[in-house]
């Protein structure tokens, strides 16, 4: 966009939605891209259904520090997210953003924290973690996101299936106690499950449409279409 064209949207709606996603494995059979993926569809949806500003992504998120070593997995130190994060806020806010609406399917604890705690000078900020609604009526193997799982799988068979090669997809559950903790970066995925945690190769594009039309419902819902808050 030209400078021009964001003055003019920015003076009917002085939003802006930012993409987060990260590079690191989801499994043999999904690209690294993945969570940047997901969220970039949805941030382009909501942008063009309400008129909304939409940043270009940040690629790049903070990974389980137990899992460096995979091909091509990269990522940022918590604190060097949230600066960078602190850094583009303030530029935005500068020239006039009021509200940023931050949108991430990455479910790492510290990755969430580094977004839940930027500081602006007056602009409200809003991080929405995607994964953090109920999908266990949708879903076959499990009661909740895990990793290049049935969730994950199902919305990049309904996004990107060309991006999916279902023949490599395996299965590897872990408890919900480690899950927790493997969420929280202190515990590494066992080789055996190659990168994923859940069941992808129950994954279908039918649940993917699903849940993602669910995110895309509730997150408008909540958070476009919901009135303003007070000053």
């Amino acid at each position: 966009m030209r400078p021009a064209e964001i003055i003019a949207t920015m003076a009917d709606d002085p939003r802006l939605i930012i993409p987060v996603g990260t590079v690191e494995q989801h499994g043999p059979h999904m690209p690294l891209g993945t969570d940047t993926i997901i969220v970039e569809y949805l941030a382009d949806d909501l942008s063009a259904e309400y008129g909304v500003l939409r940043a270009p992504a940040l690629e790049f998120g903070v990974n389980v520090e137990l899992e460096k070593g995979y091909a091509g997995a990269s990522g940022l130190r918590k604190k060097t997210l949230h600066r960078t994060m602190n850094d583009l806020l303030d530029s935005w806010e500068a020239t006039g953003i009021r509200e940023f609406i931050l949108l991430t399917s990455h479910d790492h604890d510290p990755h969430q924290e580094a977004l839940a705690t930027l500081i602006t000078s007056a602009a409200r900020v809003r991080a929405v973690n995607i994964f953090g609604i109920d999908f266990s009526d949708l879903l076959e193997g499990q009661t909740e996101p895990m990793h290049g799982d049935e969730v994950d799988t199902s919305l990049m068979l309904y996004l990107r299936p060309d991006l999916v090669e279902m023949a490599l997809a395996k299965d590897y559950m872990m408890s919900r106690e480690e899950l927790r903790r493997y969420r929280r970066g202190w515990l590494r995925v066992p080789a055996s499950s190659e990168g994923s945690i859940g069941r992808p190769t129950l994954a279908t594009a039918e649940k993917g449409k699903k849940i993602y039309e669910r995110i895309r419902n509730r997150v408008s819902e909540r958070i476009f279409a919901a009135p303003p808050p007070a000053e």
